[in-house]
């Protein structure tokens, strides 16, 4: 593993249960040896199910497989295995995919099809079926150890990414916890990375959906390392029912949005460790785009600024090169005032009147770049939509990382 990010956090959160869930990790040497590869959840009877997946047209076997299910909208467990993405490997994925539901519909006495499954790591690499189907029959789920779950389920990231909130439901409060991984080919196309999210609710898949969709556009849709859209990419969110609230089953409900508000949060939260966990980041950049024509236009304009190497690469230097902002916003393909655009590193206005703005201290902006958090802020100049996304500087050690990972 690399050194840990120099913008994780301090320690890993304190996570509660989350009544109807049991985890389980073991060491099934699929990839990783001396490490926890195998990640599993075991859901209550009657847990519920919500999924956004990849956009990529190159979809892993466990992306395929957990589409087919969803509609059924019911869940008995979630499996993960790190190292291997089981993606661009053909019939020998799809089998390895449906070996591994079997497996655990076998053992725990369910059906496969309300078995979820997740992989990450190198991709066109088959899996080796007969240790992934021992490490599988050997594994249990009787812990509430988050942050076991959240370790087996790495790749390139430094630290173990956890996050919690609580909801009130009448006279009830429900529980939310989320893991996350993810560290490079991190880029806004749903989901961006593999996310599990329970609640001890009871909300139907319907409701449930429509919560983590928009939960997701708030979140991983805002966030980006390198642009690149990985094959694997899944969130799903699961609700138990152990709290024995009266399900929501209506978006209308008015308890729905307390529970919206924390499964938001809680994702939120893990976006943001992702970004901090970006692979050889030193920056965690905050990008916010105001006066553009619309929000989806302001939030290409500040995808164009949060994906621009030139941008990235400023940023970790610490250089105050704004011109490069200004040449992110030309190429975003969406309307911009040349000599309406205002820009701002951290508190500092850089340019107005399309020139550079009268009192503009680089020695200030540099100032502002040497912190670990850093805002960039542009207004084009054209109407009242705005949008801010999250990104990371780009350093040698996202090359080193890159170079060297499947050594």
């Amino acid at each position: 593993m690399s050194a840990v990010s120099p913008l994780a956090p301090a320690q890993f959160p304190d996570l509660p249960a989350v009544a109807g869930v049991q985890l389980g990790t073991h060491e099934a040497g699929l990839r990783y040896q001396k490490r926890a590869d195998l990640f599993l959840a075991l859901l209550a009877e009657g847990t519920t199910v919500a999924g956004v997946f990849t956009r990529s047209l190159c979809p892993s076997a466990p992306v395929d497989w957990c589409r087919q299910i969803l509609a059924r909208g019911t869940a008995r467990a979630v499996v993960c295995n790190a190292g291997n993405a089981n993606a661009f490997t053909g019939r020998a994925g799809d089998t390895s995919a449906r070996l591994t539901a079997d497996v655990i519909a076998d053992v725990h006495g369910f059906d496969a099809q309300d078995v979820y499954l997740t992989s990450t790591g190198v991709i066109g690499e088959t899996l080796p079926d007969v240790a992934l189907e021992a490490g599988l029959r050997a594994m249990t789920a009787e812990t509430t150890d988050w942050e076991a779950a959240a370790n087996a389920i790495r790749t390139t990231d430094t630290f173990a990414k956890g996050a919690t909130a609580t909801a009130a439901l009448g006279s009830e409060t429900a529980t939310v916890v989320g893991i996350a991984k993810g560290s490079g080919m991190i880029a806004p196309d749903m989901a961006t990375m593999l996310g599990f999210v329970f609640t001890d609710a009871a909300v139907s898949a319907e409701v449930l959906q429509h919560v983590l969709s928009g939960a997701a556009s708030a979140s991983y849709n805002r966030i980006t390392v390198d642009s690149d859209t990985s094959t694997s990419d899944t969130v799903l969110l699961f609700a138990t029912g152990a709290l024995g609230n009266d399900p929501i089953a209506d978006v209308n409900d008015p308890r729905l949005p307390a529970l919206a508000e924390a499964v938001d949060s809680v994702n939120l939260d893990l976006a943001h460790q992702i970004v901090r966990d970006g692979e050889g980041a030193t920056k965690f950049v905050t990008v916010k785009v105001t006066g553009a024509e619309t929000d989806d236009a302001a939030g290409r304009i500040a995808l164009s600024i949060g994906n621009s190497p030139l941008v990235k690469t400023a940023l970790a230097a610490e250089d105050a090169n704004w011109g490069r902002v200004v040449m992110a916003v030309g190429k975003a393909g969406e309307r911009a005032d040349r000599d309406a655009l205002r820009i701002h590193i951290g508190d500092e206005l850089v340019t107005e009147h399309g020139v550079v703005a009268d009192g503009y201290s680089e020695e200030r902006a540099t100032a502002h770049l040497t912190n670990d958090e850093v805002q960039l802020s542009v207004d084009v100049g054209i109407g009242d939509g705005e949008a801010t996304i999250w990104t990371c500087d780009l350093t040698h050690g996202y090359i080193e990382i890159n170079a060297s990972y499947r050594s």
